[in-house]
């Protein structure tokens, strides 16, 4: 294939070891170690370690026979110019022998990092062989030396090709060269100057480099890291950067290299941006905290006035307010002129079932376990009225817990209660009983209280439940990072302190499950307990406790840290009390609609039937109260007969 037919060509990725390479993979990143050791052969062990430590996936050494690579007479000093005599000079001295670069291979296999090598001559590439190297690096020198590139694509490994000083044309070349001989190749961008300037490096020649090529990437030796960050943005596949202990050891390449802890900041700041880059998308999707603002800030079509059931909707009859929880107004144009199948009281949403066939409705659902819906307190008898449930679940805001509950609730009702504390409280706190800032565990140490004390309140209503359980949000969120093992483990600790300074008499406090990355305020935030089943199945055993298994965080974690999910829900069902249901997807997207994500209700029903069978529940789809409830009750015609 012509190598300008670059779109063309079906090697869109290729084999580095057990690594893919290519759009739809982690860049591979190679620390370049180079001559960087400066021939001693413990300070290459030493940059191997950080190599290993910043997290790159191979070490890069070179190899080169003198006697073929140079000429015998520039050997000899006799006719070359002071640079080259210089060049040599350095050479001469910072290489290692055959003998230590085949034991810095060896120590590289021992710490799971790839060992790669630059040959500069054939004898090298048959030395290398010997050493069992998954890929070579051809070096922007010998672009053109077309005897090289021959002896290189003989062994079908594959090539990662500088194309510092050449031009277009003869970079054209030489991917033709490789093309004619099928052999498999990432063309590398890179200005060849130690360091490079800014205004030299041009990035976008990889747009070019792609046309000639599919895969491409790039050889950076400017100072600092942002530039190779950004080819990543790019679409860089690959990434090689010399590394060095120390920038201002004698020798070529350290002024152009990376130090330890910058070489670790640049691969850390390369997954963020691949994280962040994600794939092509035909469509743009609104992720879970954007879903949270829209509703919080956009706006909905409500009823300008009272309208009567059966009225044509006019334009007079449609007002454009927030907050966004009812139909958009990009739909009312499809509003205007149709009959509207219910009453509306004015600044009532307009809903999508408007448009439709109307609203799912209630109806009496059976379940082999305990089941309710959950309520806030001013909309408890009007779901009462038109469902039969098990149990109600309270979910309490913080105004809430300054309102009397006798103000909606009357008599005593035939069922069951829970109560979900506030995870939000005045003053943006977020409840955190198991924080290290003694100031704000205290804080909601008090309102934790507070709603104890509430849901004891609550059990003249309820008189058949004796120990009504408070789902609880429990805390141990950090902002940047995750936590150490260490201080994870301390806030199980707190958290443990916490238990003992609350009254807990006739209620259980049950703490939930929770997804690695919860939505805070509409932003994402990091989780560090009760998100590990085993760990969290620990620490209920230890301390008495059951939970409620929120089954879409559950999945979330697995899906995040690659356990098995239904061995983890088999882990959590013997401290089980109780169940919240939506569907997952992804590593955030949470309370979907039963079908609309990722889990097997059917395979998890099976589980739950044999590990927690007594386990109430209530449906946990986000925003499944509008609508009179309409999302409850889909998502309970859905879980009916399969949990």
């Amino acid at each position: 294939m012509n190598a300008s037919s670059g779109k063309n060509n079906p090697k869109q990725s290729l084999t580095i070891a057990d690594r893919l390479v290519g759009d739809d993979h982690p860049c591979f990143i190679i620390a370049e170690v180079g001559n960087n050791h400066n021939g001693d052969f413990d300070r290459a062990i030493a940059l191997v370690d950080a190599a290993v430590a910043a997290g790159a996936d191979c070490a890069k050494f070179q190899m080169r026979k003198l006697d073929e690579v140079y000429r015998a007479s520039s050997l000899s000093g006799k006719d070359d110019d002071l640079a080259v005599e210089y060049t040599l000079d350095l050479l001469r001295r910072f290489e290692l022998t055959t003998e230590q670069q085949r034991r810095v291979a060896a120590y590289c296999a021992s710490k799971n990092i790839q060992y790669l090598c630059t040959p500069w001559d054939a004898s090298s590439v048959a030395t290398l062989e010997t050493f069992g190297v998954q890929a070579y690096k051809v070096a922007s020198a010998d672009l053109t030396n077309l005897p090289l590139l021959a002896k290189l694509a003989a062994t079908g490994k594959a090539l990662i090709v500088s194309t510092g000083m050449s031009t277009s044309d003869e970079i054209r070349a030489a991917a033709k060269f490789l093309d004619d001989r099928s052999a498999p190749y990432v063309l590398l961008h890179c200005q060849s100057t130690y360091p490079a300037a800014l205004h030299n490096i041009h990035l976008r020649f990889m747009e070019t480099l792609r046309e000639i090529h599919p895969l491409v990437g790039y050889s950076g030796h400017e100072r600092g890291i942002a530039v190779s960050i950004g080819a990543v943005a790019m679409g860089a596949v690959l990434i090689e950067r010399h590394i060095t202990l120390d920038r201002e050891m004698e020798g070529p390449d350290h002024a152009a290299s990376l130090e330890p802890e910058e070489f670790k900041a640049l691969v850390s700041g390369i997954r963020e941006v691949e994280a962040a880059r994600g794939k092509k998308l035909a469509e743009r999707a609104l992720s879970q905290g954007e879903l949270i603002n829209r509703e919080n800030l956009a706006k909905s079509l409500v009823a300008a006035r009272d309208i009567p059931a059966g009225t044509v909707v006019a334009e007079s009859d449609i007002a454009v307010k927030s907050p966004g929880q009812g139909l958009s107004p990009l739909k009312m144009p499809a509003l205007i002129g149709r009959p509207l199948n219910r009453a509306m009281a004015k600044d009532d949403y307009f809903f999508q079932s408007d448009l439709d066939n109307g609203a799912a409705t209630a109806r009496r659902y059976r379940f082999d376990r305990p089941w309710g819906v959950p309520v806030r307190y001013h909309d408890t008898e009007r779901f009462l009225e038109i469902c039969q449930p098990d149990i109600i679940e309270f979910h309490l805001s913080y105004s809430d817990m300054e309102r009397d509950p006798a103000a909606y609730l009357s008599g005593t009702y035939d069922l069951g209660f829970v109560v979900h504390a506030p995870e939000l409280f005045a003053g943006s706190k977020l409840m955190d009983l198991a924080t290290p800032d003694e100031v704000l565990r205290r804080y909601s140490l008090e309102q934790t209280q507070a709603v104890i004390d509430i849901t004891r309140g609550l059990k003249k209503f309820f008189p058949k439940t004796k120990r009504p359980p408070i789902v609880a949000n429990i805390g141990g969120f950090t902002m940047d990072e995750p936590l150490s093992p260490e201080r994870k483990a301390e806030c199980y600790r707190i958290f443990a302190a916490s238990l003992k300074e609350l009254d807990m008499d006739g209620v259980e406090l049950i703490p939930q499950t929770m997804a690695p990355f919860p939505w805070h305020f509409g932003g994402q935030r990091h989780q560090n307990i009760f998100i590990f089943p085993e760990e969290s199945a620990a620490f209920c055993a230890k301390h008495d406790l059951r939970m409620c298994v929120d089954i879409s965080h559950t999945k979330l974690a697995a899906n995040h840290f690659g356990f098995d999910f239904g061995e983890g829900l088999a882990q959590l069902g013997p401290h089980t009390a109780h169940l919240h249901f939506g569907d997952a997807k992804g590593l955030d997207g949470e309370g979907l609609q039963i079908g609309e994500g990722e889990i097997d209700f059917d395979a998890i029903g099976a589980v739950l039937r044999k590990h927690a069978p007594g386990a109430s529940f209530i449906p946990e789809i986000w925003q499944g109260h509008k609508n009179m409830g309409e999302g409850f009750w889909t998502a309970l015609e859905r879980l009916e007969g399969r949990i």
